[in-house]
């Protein structure tokens, strides 16, 4: 079982220049767009949890930035405290700036305090591993992560990135969001998946009828063969950010008719309790109704969120 977890951390680490777009994507007619930050986020962006050092050859080649910029770049990076240099290997490791930015974000967000304990809950009455993910451009990334107690085969923590078109909890997130800005997204998708664009299309028009028919979605073995999940999205309680839930498991654990009876729904309500939990923190904002947790609604839309059009991906 342990497999799984190291095939995940793996493949999520493969996947990152391609599905992240490292290097790529700079939006070149944009006047206040500072080219030189963003290369230097990138280097940052391309070491993920659990891979401990690189050196330049290796950022430069999951950026897609020249060796001699990526050298000039670390070597700011690490006079800022962003990166510190081990000489003895010659290579790079995120230095404890990094940290102190990933902390101040995730705790100050109402939305990853008020899920703990939905999402801790869920975990051990399932047996299975639960998230909360917010959007990193292409991703997934996880801000809270949970787990039953035997889980053993799944290993996913805080900072994980998962791909945004193929799992459950990209997919929720995707469904979530307005109708401009899930057509922006989608068109990325599709041109960084364009050798398997057909088939990622597919799965995604399915879920988004899953979604607003049901209000959560089913993978099974779409981004690994190992592993299903379910996903539901969720909304702050001003309506202005997006997240997603998920509850994820190997697939010799669970079968797919449970996943549909019985974990998509009980997501779902994890999903309500954690909004429910954000209106009542102090200074959270009233909620406006059109804002509320993902719910099928007669028309097909989803508390104000209209189902995708599928037609417009269907030509793509």
């Amino acid at each position: 079982m342990g497999n799984v977890s190291h095939l995940v951390t793996r493949t999520a680490a493969l996947q990152s220049s391609t599905e992240n777009g490292l290097g790529g994507g700079m939006p070149g007619k944009d006047r206040q767009f500072v080219t030189a930050l963003a290369r230097g986020l990138d280097i940052l962006r391309a070491f993920h949890a659990g891979e401990g050092m690189l050196g330049n050859q290796e950022i430069a080649h999951r950026t897609g930035l020249p060796k001699p910029t990526v050298a000039r770049l670390t070597h700011t990076l690490t006079e800022l405290g962003y990166l510190n240099y081990i000489r003895r290997f010659r290579k790079y490791e995120l230095g404890a700036s990094v940290l102190a930015l990933g902390y101040a974000a995730i705790s100050s967000m109402d939305v990853r305090r008020a899920s703990r304990g939905p999402l801790e809950a869920l975990a051990h009455a399932l047996n299975a591993s639960t998230a909360l993910g917010g959007r990193d451009r292409h991703s997934m990334i996880y801000l809270e992560a949970c787990r039953g107690p035997s889980v053993v085969a799944i290993t996913h923590d805080v900072g994980t990135r998962v791909p945004m078109a193929s799992t459950a909890m990209g997919r929720a997130y995707l469904f979530s969001l307005p109708d401009a800005d899930r057509n922006k997204q989608v068109d990325a998708i599709r041109r960084r998946w364009r050798d398997d664009w057909t088939k990622v299309k597919t799965g995604m028009e399915r879920s988004f009828k899953e979604l607003a028919d049901k209000g959560f979605c089913v993978t099974w073995g779409e981004w690994l063969p190992e592993l299903c999940g379910v996903g539901v999205p969720l909304r702050n309680t001003d309506g202005t950010a997006a997240y997603a839930v998920n509850a994820s498991a190997p697939i010799y654990q669970i079968s797919r008719d449970r996943l549909e009876a019985d974990w998509g729904p009980r997501l779902v309500k994890v999903a309500r309790d954690i909004r429910t939990g954000m209106a009542a923190q102090p200074g959270a904002a009233t909620a406006p109704a059109a804002a509320a947790v993902m719910r099928p609604a007669a028309n097909g839309s989803t508390n104000g969120v209209a189902r995708p059009p599928m037609a417009a991906m269907a030509r793509r």
